[in-house]
């Protein structure tokens, strides 16, 4: 068995408009139209090549340390982005393992090891999210560079053909 890709995350938010405007407005979330009985359940969007599922409950429950992280490709243009729209950021938080780790600026980190930039943000419900940036790129077993070879916002999961037939004849 070997691992393709984690294909959500699931959040739990109080309030499924005002979600999704922040999501849209501060990360450039795609929001997943997955048809009227799954829309009515769930808010589905996407961030980059990955999703990010929430569910409204009346009092989410967020865990201090619990946290997602998602890579960003120009770590000035966001820092600038979060400015503009009055967005907090900083370098420690409760999912931090050191108050010295990452450098002394309070609003951003950088690791020694990897020149990854990072920052913490937090959603409207308190939902922690870790921006990263790896300017020095990402490579392969053999250190050759890897881009991201396909269009996220192109990426559509869908229904195998004759699938839900066959599970029928199956009797699932």
């Amino acid at each position: 068995m070997a691992i393709k890709m984690i294909h959500h995350v699931n959040v739990q938010i109080s309030d499924r408009e005002r979600t999704r405007a922040w999501y849209e407005k501060v990360l450039g979330a795609e929001f997943l139209d997955r048809g009227p009985a799954l829309n009515r359940r769930q808010l589905q969007l996407r961030l980059g090549s990955g999703e990010i599922h929430f569910t409204v409950t009346p009092r989410p429950t967020t865990v201090s340390s619990s946290h997602f992280a998602i890579e960003v490709d120009d770590w000035e243009s966001t820092l600038a982005h979060l400015a503009a729209l009055g967005i907090p950021h900083v370098r420690t938080s409760a999912a931090s393992t050191g108050s010295d780790i990452g450098g002394i600026d309070p609003q951003q980190g950088r690791r020694e090891d990897s020149s990854e930039h990072y920052a913490y943000i937090e959603d409207p419900d308190g939902n922690l999210i870790e921006l990263v940036n790896h300017p020095l790129g990402l490579q392969d077993s053999q250190g050759r560079k890897v881009e991201v070879a396909h269009d996220p916002k192109g990426l559509r999961w869908v229904q195998i053909p004759g699938f839900v037939e066959a599970e029928k004849a199956r009797g699932l």
